[in-house]
């Protein structure tokens, strides 16, 4: 599926045509550079690889500058590759948003959602806790509740749904709904939320 990579600007809302006020989010996506070519006879498989973001050469790895060297581009802070883009594209080419959304597309944005450090089980999994009905116990009314078995198995079984790291996974939000697209300022307005913080960066799928 043909897609940018870009950088997640913030969320607003606009009216639409009803006068509905419909929440959105601001992605600068693109522009993206082609930095690798790969073909069925030399890899196997088709696909464009494209980067995204500027990068300094001293934070860039010799074989990764070789890289970029070769496609005759500045080293880039994120690749990721894309399929089907419908036409034919070589090494260096740039790629703008105008290109490959139109209004009214669906897309899917992938990203990685906000941390959120170690957690409990009621924020983390949506557990209930128990109320007020404590018997006088105090500091039981966010905790986990009983983990274990009896003698028999005498363990806890594996993927025991306990407090922990939250967040900070990739997340893909599907079927969103291409609201405007801004050429000039090559900007993508998508109806609703995607995961990330302000200025995280996001692989924008058709």
């Amino acid at each position: 599926m043909p897609g940018l990579i870009g950088k997640k600007i913030g969320m607003t809302s606009i009216f639409n045509a009803s006068g509905k006020n419909v929440p959105c989010t601001i992605i600068e996506a693109g522009p993206c550079v082609v930095t690798q070519v790969k073909t069925l006879e030399k890899d196997g498989y088709e696909c464009i690889q494209l980067g995204f973001g500027e990068k300094g050469e001293k934070r860039t790895s010799k074989p990764m500058l070789g890289h970029f060297k070769k496609a005759g581009v500045t080293p880039r802070r994120r690749l990721t590759e894309f399929f089907n883009f419908g036409r034919e594209l070589k090494l260096g080419d740039e790629v703008k948003v105008e290109e490959i959304f139109n209004e009214g597309d669906y897309v899917f944005v992938v990203g990685k959602s906000k941390g959120k450090g170690f957690q409990g089980v009621v924020k983390r999994h949506g557990f209930g806790g128990v109320g007020q009905a404590t018997h006088g116990q105090h500091n039981r009314l966010r905790a986990p509740g009983s983990v274990g078995a009896a003698s028999f198995p005498a363990r806890v079984f594996k993927g025991m749904r306990m407090a922990g790291q939250t967040g900070a996974l990739q997340v893909t939000i599907e079927n969103l709904e291409v609201l405007k697209v801004i050429p000039e300022q090559g900007l993508l307005v998508v109806k609703g939320a995607i995961p990330g913080h302000k200025g995280a960066t996001v692989v924008i799928r058709k």
